[in-house]
């Protein structure tokens, strides 16, 4: 069961509308999950300059997901997207050890904004079909998410690639949406 299941799940009329921040630093493939949601070809992504919008109907939601672009001088603008946000999505570029601490900062630089409060937060542990990279078991404590309290989260292994992954971790996101 793959992206194409969860695009058949289509209804006309979803349930609920909800806003899904999707950030992470730059060549982390955030633009590219958000293509495999969209069901649209991958092959050709480019960095996200400003931003990427995508609607996605699944599980009865309307899936709204703000991608942000990651570069350093973008990064101190994620703040002004944050209103009314239902789900965090952060994804990581796990073969990307040099930044690994960087990722980890900026990530818990966004979990203290008050806004962001009590907003569930799903971390994919991107590029895991490549070798050599940080296996998505050591993420939570690489990065310090096993400090959190009072927050959902979870890390979902992924490829945005070749989209593994990426339907577990949204169907993630839905369900806890509708616990809120």
């Amino acid at each position: 069961m793959g992206l194409l299941a969860l695009l058949r799940k289509l209804r006309s009329a979803p349930e609920k509308e909800v806003r899904i921040l999707l950030l992470g630093l730059d060549n982390a493939g955030k633009t590219t999950i958000l293509k495999q949601l969209a069901s649209e070809e991958v092959t050709q992504v480019t960095p996200t300059a400003g931003f990427n919008i995508k609607s996605v109907i699944s599980d009865g939601f309307k899936l709204n997901v703000w991608d942000i672009g990651g570069q350093q001088k973008i990064r101190p603008y994620w703040k002004n997207y944050f209103e009314n946000t239902d789900a965090l999505v952060y994804v990581i570029d796990c073969s990307d050890r040099k930044r690994l601490l960087e990722t980890g900062n900026e990530l818990n630089e966004l979990l203290i904004d008050e806004k962001l409060d009590q907003v569930p937060l799903l971390v994919f542990a991107n590029k895991q079909d490549l070798s050599n990279v940080i296996k998505a078991s050591e993420i939570a404590e690489t990065i310090g998410l096993i400090k959190l309290k009072d927050r959902t989260w979870q890390v979902q292994a992924c490829s945005a690639i070749n989209g593994t992954g990426v339907k577990e971790g949204m169907d993630w996101v839905c369900k806890n949406i509708k616990k809120k």
